[in-house]
């Protein structure tokens, strides 16, 4: 039974407190460079903590013999299971007080021995807590409360194989485990992929990315997970849900739209049919510049409405493009892109550089190599790539980083954005006594509305960085409803946002969803606290 988290494709050991990888985290040189952009912050950074230092004590709960070879009790794995990947998580762990740590972590292989583990904590009064990568940022993989006897962490990742591919119908049934990485290297021999990239990726498992209803690579069209599902399996405690395959079909609510989103609360997903995709072949893109703001978000909005379907379309706003390296000029930067698998792509990236150029864009020379020429485009994918790895860099320097995104119309999204660069703004100044850096962009669009996804940083107070998180999330969360946008569009609910959900959606359905765990989950041990009490 693994004791810590370990890639298997590179050996490489996974960092229990923080982001990614233990080893890619920055050095103390980096922390405290980063500590500099933000006056205020600590002098030097906080140490690297230790899971010995944590106060974990012996397992409230003992499996039964035939399940004992599934579990295991190792602080090391329990330290790595007790939260997700929020800021809020991370300086806990900095700080020493990860919260209620499980007391057991399981690695189910089938879905009988799932089973078999549901039926033991519901008999035994033990909260079960459905755990994939690991990567929640809204306090989604981590048991708040004190009404179970003890705690188990159902990790996935130990049934990670593609089972079945049909190559006529371009799908595949996949297990919920399978990390990002891990089911795509499965798909690449049949020249298959299912092309969903959030920047967890590496970190993520296809369980995972169903059960948030995870955004992903695609900025328009399929922008979100549920496109590409055609049938669930689940285990929940009171049976196995198994949906038929199918293109589509018109036979009442779906069982399907049931169980995504759900976040572990009515069932496990255990696998299920995807669609899948010729691996891309033809690419082209390019960055364009904008002088003024209003005018990216109008070119962007006439993109998202031309019916072109970009892959990438994602606006920086100046300190976003600054803060990646895309420009330092005061510029919004908008990084477009098209892929396809069968036809060449530099049509649709000229007709939108014509929209945007319409908009009072600048664009740069564009490109189909794979690693782009253009240096904007470049410096965004990098700096995406490293901006978790970085916040966990400022959070050592005591630094208060919080990310939110939502999604609105476009007629309430221009005020949105400036009722968030004021109202949180001004939320942080009387939390810290410090100005605010608030950043912006655009991670997908539609044609009636988009996505904006916040960055938010200040220097906090030693020892108050979580009181002043709490604070800054609750100023979001009242900008947001007060502006209709949703609380999420792609992170989830998890425990963190669910005073927002609960404002958000209509009581008859808050009804029904509670009336579907009663059925599912009559024990309340799935993940007790996320979504519904």
């Amino acid at each position: 039974m693994p004791a810590a988290a370990t890639d298997p494709r590179t050996s490489r050991s996974r960092s229990w407190w923080g982001w990614g990888y233990a080893d890619a985290h920055p050095d103390d040189a980096e922390c405290a460079a980063l500590g500099a952009l933000l006056p205020g912050t600590l002098a030097r950074p906080l140490p690297i903590p230790r899971v010995t230092d944590l106060p974990i004590g012996r397992p409230a709960a003992t499996p039964p013999s035939a399940l004992a070879h599934l579990v295991t009790s190792h602080p090391q794995a329990r330290a790595a299971h007790a939260m997700g990947k929020a800021y809020r998580d991370v300086i806990r762990a900095l700080r020493g007080q990860p919260g209620r740590i499980p007391d057991l972590v399981a690695h189910p292989t089938t879905d009988h021995e799932v089973a078999d583990l549901l039926d033991w904590a519901g008999d035994h009064g033990v909260a079960v807590i459905p755990f994939g990568g690991g990567s929640s940022v809204v306090g989604g993989v981590e048991y708040r409360g004190d009404t179970h006897r003890a705690v188990l962490s159902l990790d996935l990742t130990s049934m990670d194989r593609v089972l079945e591919i049909d190559r006529a119908g371009r799908s595949a049934r996949i297990q919920a485990g399978a990390l990002g990485p891990l089911l795509e290297d499965q798909l690449r021999p049949h020249g298959l992929t299912l092309r969903h990239f959030p920047q967890s990726f590496e970190f993520s498992t296809l369980g995972g990315w169903l059960a948030t209803r995870a955004g992903g690579h695609y900025a328009t069209v399929h922008t979100h997970i549920d496109d590409f599902v055609q049938s669930l399996r689940v285990v929940t405690p009171s049976g196995v849900s198994t949906s038929w395959r199918l293109p589509a079909s018109g036979a009442g609510p779906s069982p399907d739209r049931l169980f995504l989103g759900s976040e572990g609360t009515l069932g496990v997903i255990t696998e299920a049919w995807m669609r899948l995709q010729e691996r891309p072949r033809h690419k082209a893109s390019t960055s364009v510049t904008f002088t003024h703001f209003q005018q990216a978000l109008d070119a962007v909005r006439a993109i998202a409405q031309s019916g072109l379907a970009p892959a990438n379309c994602r606006l920086l706003d100046p300190g976003e493009a600054l803060l990646s390296g895309a420009s330092h000029d005061g510029s919004s930067v908008l990084v477009l892109g098209f892929e396809s698998p069968t036809t060449a792509v530099e049509d649709r990236l000229t007709d939108a550089l014509d929209i945007a150029r319409g908009h009072g864009g600048h664009a740069q020379p564009t490109t189909d190599r794979e690693a782009p020429a253009d240096p904007a485009v470049s410096a965004w994918r990098s700096a995406f790539l490293r901006m978790p790895y970085l916040r966990d860099g400022l959070a050592r320097m005591g630094a208060v980083v919080e990310t939110f995104e939502t999604a609105a119309t476009w007629d309430r999204i221009p005020a949105l954005i400036d009722a968030v660069r004021t109202e949180v703004a001004a939320a942080a100044l009387k939390a810290t006594g410090r100005p605010a850096t608030i950043n912006c962009r655009l991670t997908h669009v539609y044609p009636d509305g988009a996505a904006p996804y916040f960055t938010v940083a200040v220097a906090g107070r030693p020892g108050a960085e979580v009181e002043i998180w709490d604070e800054i999330k609750a100023a979001a969360t009242d900008v947001l409803h007060r502006h209709r946008a949703s609380v999420t569009h792609h992170h989830a609910v998890g425990r963190d946002h669910r005073p927002g959900y609960d404002l958000q959606r209509p009581e008859p359905f808050a009804m029904a969803l509670r009336a579907a765990k009663n059925a599912l989950d009559p024990h309340d041990i799935l993940n007790p606290g996320v979504l519904i009490d």
